[in-house]
């Protein structure tokens, strides 16, 4: 995308590494740098998402990999218009998008994480996660009667959620994340970090706005009463669960053009450090390419 190699730092900055406090009320929620501006980024943008695609073809064709990424914000972060912005390019029956709702009642049957493995990008394929197995440690740690939910053995009231039971969550995410990976399917995790000003005036605008009108929920403003609590989960879970097979980065969102970025960016840095390549085919099927080219050939028009 460019041989910036300041740029690429500056993405490297974004990383959480292993066991490290994101310490999110400290980071910036708006670029802060002078690398990039709006205009240059669409030229940036728009090439990147042409390698991406070119990435995407060899994926498919090189069938041992699979990549998953987990999107996970606060509301009116902009993920829905991430997706659609960095995606764009690629060939839609290669990518598929999960966006994570209210679990069902079969869901809630099983453990929390059963409906993302079964959501998993097959080898070859791009995975989305529109939020993800996170919300289990996000909004159920902000709303520790969701649990009840799930008719979980030892937790008959919210008192038994402890401590304990949140480091046996993050636990298990780091095994199934470690699992997926050892499998083929790399995981990059982002959180697209907004600040509450900038959340605020996005509400405002679909609340004002005729054309934003349905994308507003009254939900969202509930929510944001528990800014804090949720700056909290996500700082615990960013920490206890940004790996070195599955890291997190954090990306400022306040602007959107950067944040896609970012994201687009990151995403063709690590794709690319997969080495794929395109299927060689062994002498019997270069025999047959040959004949089936010669008789092709020899056909009369």
């Amino acid at each position: 995308m460019t041989d910036n190699e300041a740029f690429w730092n500056e993405l490297d900055s974004y990383r959480i590494e292993p066991d490290a406090a994101p310490e999110l009320r400290r980071r910036a929620t708006r670029y802060q740098g002078a690398l990039v501006d709006k205009e240059s980024s669409r030229e940036l943008l728009a090439e990147g998402i042409r390698r991406l695609a070119e990435i995407q073809d060899a994926l498919y064709a090189h069938s041992q990999h699979g990549l998953l990424i987990i999107l996970q914000a606060m509301d009116t972060a902009g993920k829905d218009g991430a997706i659609k912005h960095i995606m764009s390019g690629l060939n839609p029956q290669g990518v598929t998008v999960t966006s994570f709702k209210q679990p069902s009642a079969q869901e809630l049957s099983h453990d929390f994480l059963w409906r993302h493995y079964h959501a998993l990008p097959p080898r070859g394929r791009i995975g989305i996660h529109n939020r993800s197995h996170y919300e289990n440690v996000l909004v159920s740690r902000v709303h520790p009667s969701i649990l009840l939910n799930e008719n979980l053995p030892h937790v008959q009231s919210v008192n038994d959620v402890t401590p304990a039971f949140w480091k046996r969550r993050f636990k298990m995410i780091r095994q199934f994340e470690s699992i997926v990976t050892r499998s083929g399917t790399h995981i990059i995790k982002f959180h697209l970090h907004i600040s509450k000003a900038e959340q605020k005036r996005r509400l405002l605008e679909r609340i004002d706005d005729p054309h934003k009108n349905w994308k507003f929920s009254p939900a969202d403003v509930v929510e944001r009463r528990h800014w804090d609590a949720y700056i909290d989960a996500y700082e615990q879970a960013i920490e206890a669960t940004s790996t070195k097979h599955s890291p997190w980065y954090v990306i400022p969102a306040d602007d959107k053009w950067y944040a896609r970025l970012a994201m687009a960016a990151i995403i063709y840095r690590y794709a690319t450090s997969l080495d794929l390549s395109y299927p060689t085919l062994d002498q019997g099927a270069m025999a047959a390419l040959r004949d089936a080219r010669a008789e092709l050939l020899a056909e009369e028009d």
